[in-house]
């Protein structure tokens, strides 16, 4: 779920909850277009599970999202 300032919070199939950060991406070329509000907010979870997604260009896999995000009460 996209959160304002670039944030997302995850709900993973453990039950377990994560922020992540994307800011730390946006320096990256790939990355970005989601410096953009509306677009950022087109967020969609990959087929499985294993990755959420922008489009065909843009991913993060679960392991960066599970590895780098901020575990959430």
């Amino acid at each position: 779920m996209p959160q304002e300032g670039h944030f997302l919070v995850v709900l993973f199939s453990n039950g377990k909850r994560k922020k992540y950060d994307v800011n730390r991406l946006t320096e990256r070329e790939m990355f970005l277009p989601l410096k953009n509000p509306a677009f950022f907010r087109n967020v969609s979870v990959e087929q499985g599970g294993h990755a959420v997604s922008w489009n065909s260009e843009i991913d993060i896999s679960e392991y960066e999202l599970w590895q780098n995000g901020e575990e959430m009460p």
